[in-house]
């Protein structure tokens, strides 16, 4: 298999933990933006060795784009790429619950959308004032149940440790959410990333990171409650009804091809190659919009075959299924799966589930996965 990332680099505000690269310059670069996307896609036509399966439009802020926008961007990229977006296995869209219309989601619908993953991150409004967000925990449930009437395969986000968090606040908004049923959850540590609001904040200690051992018993009331709610705990922040993984997202956990487009976006090859795009709207018009230039837009490198067995233990390892044998000595070799498993047999079985056929985290390994997949690389 393999699928298509279209970043849509467009946010009305930043919000205080996002680390990803979006501008609010709208009314400056978004009439250009589709046609130069289209023309990126006709550009690497032949990077994809076969049809794809999944197309995600992430952000950014995609919900922000009109039914006219969005249209532009859908049918421009199908176009150039040759494939059906009705066909697809799976088509995703981000969005944020105040953008949600009856208007837009039939657009979505009409364009061959299959699944939205609604950004929640919390259902308390003293918390959603704190991060930065549009919408109140009302809102956002009232978008839920607009998208309900048109789509069958809603993800929602959510984030826990956040400043002020408390073990109650996170219970209600997690409660609330699963109160919803949607099919798939993702629920994610906050982390402190460079040049977001956040990270400023903590360095001048107007907020603190949340207490480990708080952080540890969310996440443990979040695999529990999940786990109730009949959902599979797949990856280490991803949870999901049976028959409802994600089927893009899985793909950069297994290793499989996918096109990145838009400012900032990764592509993968499937074997050594991986590309990046500058995080600069400028750049990107320049090299695609309607005067295009040859000028440099994005960086390459080649895995190395230290960096290919890297990359595959930490990919593995964030799923339920792990790491199987038979699939690392195939790849790598004898001499490197000894040595995956002599490293692999001084870790506890509490955290680390070791069989003949291969090896998985355990739940409560899942928490402390950067510290087990450190002793493993």
């Amino acid at each position: 298999m393999s699928g298509i990332y279209v970043h849509i680099p467009f946010c009305r505000s930043k919000c205080g933990y996002c680390a990803f690269f979006s501008t609010a310059a709208i009314s400056k670069y978004l009439p250009p933006f589709p046609e130069a996307l289209a023309e990126e896609a006709r550009q690497r036509n032949g990077e994809l060795r076969s049809a794809p399966d999944t197309l995600y439009i992430g952000g950014g802020t995609p919900s922000l784009l009109s039914p006219d926008e969005i249209a532009r961007v859908v049918t421009g990229v199908a176009e150039a790429l040759d494939f059906d977006p009705s066909g697809l296995r799976e088509f995703t869209i981000e969005a944020n619950p105040d953008d949600v219309t009856p208007e837009k989601a039939e657009a979505w619908k009409a364009l061959g959308v299959n699944r939205v993953s609604l950004g929640l991150q919390s259902l308390d409004d003293d918390e959603l004032r704190i991060i930065g967000r549009r919408h109140s925990a009302d809102g956002a449930v009232e978008a839920f149940g607009l998208l309900q009437s048109f789509f069958r395969n809603i993800s929602v986000d959510l984030i826990f440790g956040l400043p002020g968090q408390t073990a109650d606040s996170w219970l209600r908004s997690l409660r609330r959410a699963l109160d919803l049923r949607p099919q798939h959850l993702s629920a994610y540590s906050l982390s402190f990333e460079e040049r977001t609001r956040f990270t400023l904040m903590r360095d001048r200690g107007e907020i603190a990171e949340a207490d480990e051992r708080l952080s540890e018993g969310m996440y443990r009331s979040l695999a529990a409650m999940t786990r109730e709610a009949g959902m599979e705990h797949y990856e280490i922040s991803n949870f999901a009804l049976p028959g409802f993984r994600s089927v893009h997202n899985s793909s950069y956990w297994t290793g499989a091809p996918y096109l990145g487009l838009g400012p900032a976006a990764s592509s993968y090859d499937g074997h050594r190659r991986r590309r990046t795009n500058h995080p600069s709207i400028a750049a990107y018009l320049r090299r695609y919009g309607e005067n295009a230039a040859d000028t440099d837009c994005c960086g390459e490198e080649i895995l190395t075959d230290e960096e290919l067995i890297e990359e595959y233990v930490l990919t593995r390892l964030r799923t339920a299924e792990g790491i199987r044998t038979a699939d690392f000595l195939s790849r790598f070799g004898e001499r490197e799966l000894q040595t995956l498993l002599r490293r692999a047999g001084r870790i506890k079985q509490s955290l680390l589930r070791r069989d003949a056929d291969g090896m998985a985290l355990t739940e409560e390994g899942f928490f402390v996965s950067d510290e087990v997949i450190l002793d493993l690389i």
